[in-house]
């Protein structure tokens, strides 16, 4: 582009204030079409709502309207099938849509932006697209839940190692565990359903940052765009992001929940552990050793939170500090939140593809088991419950029983009475039926607890109560 035909866009856009042109790096760095082209189809709905509404008001002729809806929608044809020439020198994707409607339209187009400012105009486009990312999610968020769902039904009885810092506890449930993730999701789905509510206000006809002279239909606008009501003050309404923090607060934390469920499919998978498969679908192999069967898909969404995280830390930054009302800064808001969309959602697809396809290793978690002495909670307990013990007393006869057991290299299952008797001579033979896992998940009956009865009451109540 010549520096002549850098002026003349450049005075095409800003009027006649300036007459000389912007430097090449002053419009590599002002513009922004290269990313907030992913606007377009919420750009040409609020233009459609604001046309309807200055037709409806008197404030433009319906001819006028109705030339500028017929243009908007050969835009949008344009654009979808590829045909249309976006302009960098144009800036961003409003001036890009306004100045092809111009060609198509003729004047009625440059009645469109009456009673409007790119500064209302960018955030209502912004709020549209960010609540069509949280419809997606939350449909997303509810299939990998479904995934989850089904697979803890299938695995309410299976017996597993429960772990606190990575020790074998106690055990549990492969149902149980796996519902304690579709707990961490119905949060996560909540928080969006929660943003999005909150979020559903329009910022359109709040002008530039002080509204406008013109007789406008804010709640017309609103309505046309499936908003709730206007927003209730100007400045607050262009300048506003929270909106956008929110939503990538709750994308992050939901890529958090989605990474420690993918840590546990790696760890669950290698070769130590051998709890699952993974189908061939989501694994990969190695170029040189031709055993390997890798979780890629797995450490990759384990990886997401790096990127949403930051996306969520750089919007913060960005808006740290900003006066009232709108500063250029705003336009480095949409960059992180189309990129966290785009990378949970491919998260949560990957994550949905391998929990609905892993295969379960019974008999691997049953043996891990056999280590770790999972059940001396439950000796502890039934000394409290059959000897009446302080559970305090009852914890160390058990930790000095879990001590020779570990001398004589036994499981606590495979120590004689005699051997518990040496430490406690009151215990009796009843106490040898509590030692099992199958008796351990079994008596978990509290609500909440790992037995499988209750493990299937969660299910179904998850199903009932579906987001």
């Amino acid at each position: 582009m010549t520096k002549s035909e850098n002026t003349k866009n450049s005075s095409s856009i800003w009027g006649g204030r300036f007459e000389g042109g912007v430097s090449s790096v002053m419009e590599r760095i002002n513009a922004s079409i290269a990313f907030d082209r992913e606007l377009y189809r919420q750009d040409i709905m609020g233009s459609k709502a604001h046309a309807d509404m200055l037709v409806k008001t008197g404030i433009i002729s319906r001819a006028d309207g109705e030339a500028i809806t017929a243009g908007l929608t050969r835009i949008e044809g344009e654009i979808e099938s590829g045909a249309f020439a976006f302009s960098a020198a144009l800036e961003d994707i409003h001036m890009n849509i306004e100045t092809r409607l111009a060609e198509l339209t003729g004047d009625a187009a440059k009645r469109l932006h009456t009673a409007r400012s790119r500064n209302d105009q960018v955030a209502t486009d912004l709020r549209l697209w960010v609540r069509d990312a949280i419809d997606r999610i939350s449909a997303d968020i509810d299939a990998l839940i479904s995934s989850l769902l089904d697979q803890a039904e299938r695995h309410a009885d299976t017996v597993m190692p429960g772990y606190t810092h990575l020790q074998t506890a106690q055990p549990v449930t492969v149902g149980h565990h796996l519902m304690a993730y579709v707990e961490m999701l119905r949060r996560d789905h909540g928080r969006f359903a929660d943003a999005r509510l909150r979020m559903n206000e329009s910022p359109l006809g709040a002008a530039a940052l002080a509204g406008t002279s013109f007789p406008i239909d804010r709640q017309m606008t609103a309505k046309a765009l499936g908003f709730d009501r206007p927003m209730r003050n100007s400045m607050d309404a262009v300048s506003d992001r929270d909106f956008a923090a929110e939503f990538l607060f709750a994308a992050s934390l939901t890529a958090v929940h989605l990474s420690r469920l993918a840590e546990e499919l790696v760890l669950w998978s290698s070769d130590r552990f051998g709890f699952i498969t993974l189908s061939d679908e989501f694994s990969t192999g190695s170029s040189i050793m031709p055993q390997k069967r890798n979780p890629d898909a797995a450490e990759l969404v384990r990886a997401k939170p790096g990127r949403i995280t930051g996306a969520l830390i750089t919007l913060l930054t960005i808006l740290k500090g900003l006066p009232m009302t709108y500063g250029k800064d705003l336009q480095e808001d949409k960059e992180p939140v189309f990129d966290a969309a785009e990378h949970l959602m491919i998260a949560l697809a990957a994550t949905t593809g391998m929990m609905r396809d892993l295969t379960f290793q019974p008999e691997a978690m049953g043996d891990a088991l056999k280590h770790g002495f999972a059940t001396a909670t439950d000796l502890a307990d039934w000394m409290v419950r059959v000897l009446n013990l302080p559970f305090r007393k009852a914890h160390h006869a058990t930790g000095a029983i879990v001590a020779l057991a570990e001398q004589k290299g036994l499981r606590l299952d495979e120590l004689s009475l005699e051997d518990m008797q040496s430490v406690l001579p009151e215990i009796t033979a009843d106490a040898l039926s509590v030692l099992t896992v199958d008796h351990s998940v079994a008596s978990r009956m509290s609500e909440g607890g790992t037995a499988p009865a209750q493990v299937r009451t969660a299910i179904a109540k998850a199903r009932q109560d579906r987001p």
